[in-house]
């Protein structure tokens, strides 16, 4: 007689594949019997490139990159799965587990159809900048982020704060829920914030008038930490002699927005986070508190790596000691076995120099006032005496949606003819239209598009500049920029408490750091559209 299964085992099994077939590759590393972890860290690094910790390994210390690739687990490649990246729409992917087309973080700055002006991503008149002018918020972050749904899952209790040298990835980091996000302001130097979060702790009050940048500015001066001969990494223009940056005497009125882009930021980024981790009690209570710091590894100025090749391997040594330096510290205030630490890269380097006339390679320089007045006497001539183009940002033209309702003109047709005609210029690589995007046939360069697009912050037409060539702003004193495609390795560490060591040479989606927390973490998941409804409510946040 043949035996019947118990219905039992049977749904016990079938659960057990479900939950295996739905665990992400990066989720499977983490063994989920462990307990929670006492605090967990977030590292970004805006345009870590992975080629680049490779090629510097000899110049590191034992404690800083090293260690994270001997003792944690590694994934040398994690993908993006939208193009156009840039810090805010990285940060944002990897806080919310998502792309720019749910959680509206579509790059650093917006085009302002209704006032025709750029502005901030996270621009929010409704608030007040703390010690800055800035007026910023995360309500324009669609989704909730890892850091909302740890303060929910705790009732509020988990300490959640952010740093970074600029507003936007401190407060996508942040999230909605967060005890406060710093970040340090261009025109003053002090550790700013916005009156969307609690008032500032006092010990960061204190910090900021002691031991700021604004204080500090008049002593810091930047030179190689290592001998000046030992930073033979990257090749670049011949050079024989050091470098030398004081910035007591430089700059001016910029001399903070320069500073930023030194070498010298990510420790300025320390110091703060030491304070919070020591004087917040950070990792010293019954729930898990996060704090979200974010580096930088770019290029001093925006100049070419070609150029300032000395100080971006420079910016790499002391940002090896700023990570060892906090894992030190961390060690010794909280300790590592009750911490999780991730450190990941913004995907992107803007750091290409233009090539020089004797590589002889095809180039040219693209200028889209001069695109946009083309293109809107183009539209006069089939559609009237109207103006058809209201705007162009960071490669996108906005055309004027009202006008062509009212005249009752397919959005397609007017849109197709635009690209048809845009495709012509010279130094136009490709014309995508809107429509295209939402509504067109799938294909793997579409999909992509699709998860980048945001369909009420993105333009009716995405041009694409062939490589090799400039863009040209005239309206803002002829600013370049050199159009580079290239492939920037993202690596991701995870270390600390119940990690292996591993390296995991697979290619893995940067948005699956946020479920795979939310799993270390034992909560929900970002982005769900409910939870910003509901924690509004419940830790009364503005609307």
């Amino acid at each position: 007689m043949k035996r019947k299964k118990n219905p039992i085992i049977r749904n016990k099994v079938l659960a057990t594949l479900i939950i295996a077939l739905t665990v992400t590759p990066l989720q499977a590393q983490y063994n989920a019997n462990n307990s929670t972890p006492k605090l967990v860290i977030g590292i970004t690094v805006d345009q870590l490139r992975g080629d680049y910790l490779q090629m510097m390994q000899k110049l590191f210390g034992d404690r800083g990159f090293k260690r994270l690739m001997n003792e944690g687990l590694v994934y040398e490649n994690a993908a993006y799965e939208f193009p156009q990246i840039d810090r805010s729409s990285a940060t944002a992917a990897i806080y919310t587990g998502t792309t720019p087309a749910y959680n509206g973080i579509i790059s650093n700055t917006s085009y302002n159809i209704a006032n025709q002006r750029i502005e901030n991503i996270l621009f929010d008149r409704e608030v007040m900048g703390n010690y800055t002018d800035e007026t910023v918020s995360p309500k324009k972050l669609l989704t909730s982020t890892i850091c909302d749904e740890l303060k929910i899952a705790s009732h509020g209790k988990s300490a959640i704060f952010a740093i970074a040298p600029d507003c936007e990835t401190a407060i996508i980091s942040a999230g909605h829920l967060a005890d406060g996000a710093f970040w340090i302001d261009n025109q003053k130097g002090r550790w700013a914030t916005t009156t969307y979060y609690k008032a500032v702790p006092q010990y960061i009050e204190t910090f900021n008038q002691t031991s700021s940048l604004a204080e500090s500015i008049g002593s810091q001066e930047w030179s190689p930490f290592l001998p000046f001969t030992q930073y033979t990494t990257i090749p670049g223009m011949e050079r024989d002699f050091s470098f030398k940056y004081d910035f007591s005497r430089m700059y001016k009125e910029e001399k903070f927005r320069i500073f930023k882009t030194s070498g010298l930021i990510n420790e300025e980024i320390n110091k703060l986070a030491k304070t919070i981790i020591e004087q917040g009690n950070l990792g010293k209570k019954e729930f898990p508190d996060f704090l979200a710091i974010n580096y930088s590894a770019g290029s001093f100025q925006n100049k070419s790596v070609q150029e300032l090749s000395v100080e971006i391997q420079d910016t790499y040594v002391r940002l090896d000691k700023a990570i060892a330096d906090l894992l030190d510290f961390v060690d010794l205030k909280v300790g590592l076995k009750n911490t999780v630490i991730f450190v990941t890269s913004t995907g992107y380097f803007s750091g290409e120099g233009k090539e020089t006339g004797e590589v002889r390679l095809p180039t040219g320089e693209f200028y889209p006032n001069r695109a946009v007045s083309l293109l809107n006497m183009y539209l006069m001539a089939v559609y009237g005496e109207v103006n058809w183009v209201e705007g162009y940002h960071d490669k996108q033209i906005f055309l004027n949606r009202k006008q062509i309702s009212d005249k009752l003109i397919d959005i397609e047709d007017i849109q197709t003819k635009a690209a048809e005609f845009l495709i012509q210029m010279t130094g136009v690589q490709d014309v995508i239209t809107s429509h295209a995007i939402l509504v067109g046939s799938n294909n793997k360069r579409l999909d992509g598009m699709r998860k980048g697009f945001h369909r009420k912050l993105s333009g009716d037409l995405l041009i694409e500049i062939q490589p090799g060539w400039e863009i040209v702003y005239e309206d803002l004193n002829d600013t370049r920029e050199y159009v580079h495609n290239n492939a920037v390795t993202t690596p991701l560490f995870f270390f600390g408490k119940d990690i292996k060591a591993k390296q995991v040479h697979n290619e893995i989606s940067i948005c699956e750091i946020a479920p795979t927390l939310s799993r270390i973490l034992r909560i929900r998941s970002p982005h769900h559209r409910r939870t910003l409804q509901w924690c509004r409510y419940r830790f009364g946040r503005r609307n």
